[in-house]
Formats: C-alpha cells, structure tokens, sequence
C-alpha cells in the first residue's frame, strides 16, 4: 500500500508546498495551528483541488494537474474522518453506516453495517440518532461509516481534539486496535507530539504551509534536524547558534559557548530538551539563577536566568531537592544531547 502526494495550493496570504509519502501503516501530519494539515487532507480527499501537483493512491492517479486528472471524492476511495463527526442528524446511527455500503445491494446494508456497529461495541445504538449520543459514542459510529466504505486511505482530521482526556484515550485505544488489522494506508493530522508518538509509524512536520522530509517517529525526538521539527517536538529550550572562528559553537540567548562539534549545513539554532539538562557540574556547564520553580504534577520545572538574555527550562523527579529562587546553580549537558538545527 501506498500514497504519494506532492502538490501545490495558493489561497492568497498562504501558500501550500507539501510533498510525502507513506508506504502503509499510519503517517502523521504534525504542526502547529494553521500550518496547512487540514488542507493538505481536502486535496487528497477531493474536496479541494490544488493548483499543480500529483496524488497517486496504491498505482492509482487520484490527482495530476499536469494531466489533466481530478477524480471527484466518490472515485478516490479515501475515507475521511472529520474532527466534528459529519454524521447526517435525521439518520439513525445504523443508516449513517450502511451509507458507506452504498455500492452493495440494498439487502446487505443493513447486515454490514450492524456487523460494524458490532465490531466497536455499539450495536445497541442501532436505532439511535446522532444527537442522542456523546461525543465518544458519535466518533465511533463515525469510525465505523469511515470503514464501512472499505476506503484504500483513511484520513483522520484530528478526530479526538474535542473529546476529554479519558474519552481521548480511550478511543485512542480502540483506534489503533483498528488500524492493526486495517490493512490499508492512513494519515493522521494532529497537533499533539504525544499522540503521535503513541499511534503514528512516521511523521511528516508542516510549518506555515511547507513539509519536512518524512521520518520515523523516533528519529523526530532524537535528532529532528530542524528548528520546526524541534519545536513541534516539544523543545523547550532553543536558542540562535554562531559559528566561532575556532568552530566553537556561541549560543546568544544564553550567553553559552559549547565545543566545537561537526556542524550541519544551514545550522541556525542548538535546542536542548528540559529533560537533558542536569543541575550540576559536568564537562559542559553554565552558571545560572534560579528564576523561578513551578511545581508540575509529577515533577518540578525550574526557569534558570543565564549569563545571556534568555532562560533555560530543566524537569527533574520530585525526589530531588529543589533549589530556592535566587539559588546560583550549575547546570551541565551531554554532548550528545545537544540538538544542532537548520
């Protein structure tokens, strides 16, 4: 299984530029707010055609401009799992599901999609509307329609962002059951660094409208490259980067020279996570003052003013002492902890 998307979308003040690929298994779109993941989606479902480009879906051209080929949504075989559950609200859960079996003879509609209503526990909501269920329950009737049309892809437009967190976990669960027997290629569109890490195989990071080079998930929170991926990532210590005449490498937000190392082409920056820094000395320290302790839910998050303007965040176990604010402490970093970014 397989899907190539390459394509281009000018919507005024914002410009689309996306290009990846997914080689089955779940791929995700992780970005910030407005960096394009939900557009990039329309394009491939058909609901938004792009200006120039390719979409090409197992060997099949959904889209290329180039040739003049647009297959319209009810050709692509792409399902689309939208983050508000666009359930029709004058059809019972079972009708919306037997919709996905529209191209199957009227006597096995309903039998199909009661095997479905089945398969996620809710075949006692059969005769239910969607205005009677929550928002859990709707997301799983969702589910179920999504798969009912036996789609090629599944493109999942963060489809948990407005559930709580037990309900968020615990459809999170029931999705990534789904997706172990699925079988075809499916695209998440997420915000959130977490969920990824729990469902998705690789992950392709958009930043205002452009994608990054897909990778796997574990390379995105080992050495993301880029000051986007870091960011989206979860890195909350960054600072812009200066090469020193002896390769000396001047963080200017910190006031922080680190050891001559060898540096990427368009190094811009050096992240380094909350978690790697140390309180201590070490072979590559800083002197620094306590700013301020937050007392997070299974941890302490200390803000240090730095020689420099900026400040660098460190978490450590609530089982350590904490220093006061005011304290002047040393912190210290592993050298292959230091994230060098374009």
């Amino acid at each position: 299984m397989s899907l190539s998307v390459k394509i281009e979308k000018n919507l005024g003040g914002f410009q689309l530029r996306v290009e990846f690929e997914s080689a089955g298994g779940l791929l995700a779109l992780l970005g910030a707010s407005g960096s394009g993941k939900s557009l990039t989606l329309r394009c491939i479902a058909g609901l938004l055609r792009p200006d120039r480009g390719r979409i090409v879906l197992n060997g099949r051209v959904l889209y290329d401009s180039a040739a003049g080929i647009d297959l319209p949504p009810q050709q692509r075989r792409v399902g689309y799992l939208f983050q508000s559950c666009a359930l029709i609200p004058h059809l019972s859960v079972l009708e919306n599901v037997a919709l996905g079996y529209h191209a199957r003879p009227k006597a096995e509609r309903n039998e199909l999609a009661l095997a479905q209503l089945r398969r996620f526990r809710i075949e006692t909501l059969a005769a239910a509307l969607p205005a009677t269920l929550s928002g859990g329950e709707r997301q799983r009737v969702a589910l179920a329609q999504t798969l009912a049309a036996e789609p090629e892809a599944m493109l999942l437009d963060e489809p948990f962002s407005a559930l709580d967190e037990y309900l968020k976990w615990e459809l999170e669960l029931e999705l990534a059951r789904t997706l172990e027997t699925y079988g075809g290629d499916a695209v998440l569109v997420s915000h959130s660094r977490d969920e990824v890490c729990r469902l998705a195989k690789s992950v392709c990071v958009l930043s205002h409208g452009r994608s990054e080079p897909v990778l796997p998930v574990s390379e995105l929170m080992t050495a993301p490259g880029t000051l986007g991926a870091a960011l989206i990532s979860g890195c909350k210590n960054l600072s812009p980067v200066r090469v020193q005449a002896d390769g000396t490498l001047r963080c200017e937000a910190w006031g922080w020279t680190l050891p001559a190392c060898p540096v990427p082409d368009g190094l811009t920056h050096v992240g380094i996570r909350a978690h790697s820094l140390q309180l201590g000395e070490g072979a590559i320290s800083l002197p620094c003052t306590v700013d301020r302790v937050i007392d997070n839910v299974f941890s302490y998050i200390l803000m240090l003013q730095t020689p420099g303007t900026g400040q660098l965040r460190i978490e450590f176990d609530k089982a350590q002492p904490v220093p006061p604010v005011g304290a002047a402490v040393r912190v210290h970093v592993p050298a292959e902890e230091i994230l060098l970014l374009q």
